[in-house]
């Protein structure tokens, strides 16, 4: 019963683990995006229309500064969201490497008793 309870506890922690990691490829993605979107506008000179999606349409800036501002702050909440969840993923494998240890002994333990 108890093994039974840490194996489900285990593959609830290896999903978990996944999502984690899927957000924190999101997060990577969306950065480097930014990161692309940053670098060309910094080509443009101040005098270029400059147009962002929202949703399925485009708008017209103020200007490139103003989007430069925009993408600045969006890329600094990001860096915060990617550290958070390395830190949530560092410690839920650390979880994941005691929990699978304690199953693995369980395991062991009971292969022995049988032996017996």
């Amino acid at each position: 019963k108890q093994l039974q309870d840490q194996i489900n506890r285990l593959q609830q922690m290896r999903m978990q683990l996944q999502m984690l990691m899927q957000q924190r490829q999101q997060v990577d993605l969306r950065l480097r995006e930014i990161e692309e979107a940053t670098t060309e506008l910094e080509k443009t000179d101040d005098k270029t229309a400059v147009y962002k999606s929202i949703g399925s349409l485009l708008i017209k800036t103020k200007g490139k500064n103003d989007v430069l501002k925009e993408l600045k702050e969006n890329k600094e909440s990001l860096e915060l969201r990617k550290s958070t969840l390395e830190k949530q993923e560092g410690r839920i494998k650390e979880k994941l490497n005691e929990l699978q240890s304690k199953v693995q002994n369980s395991l062991n333990g009971s292969e022995s008793t049988e032996e017996n």
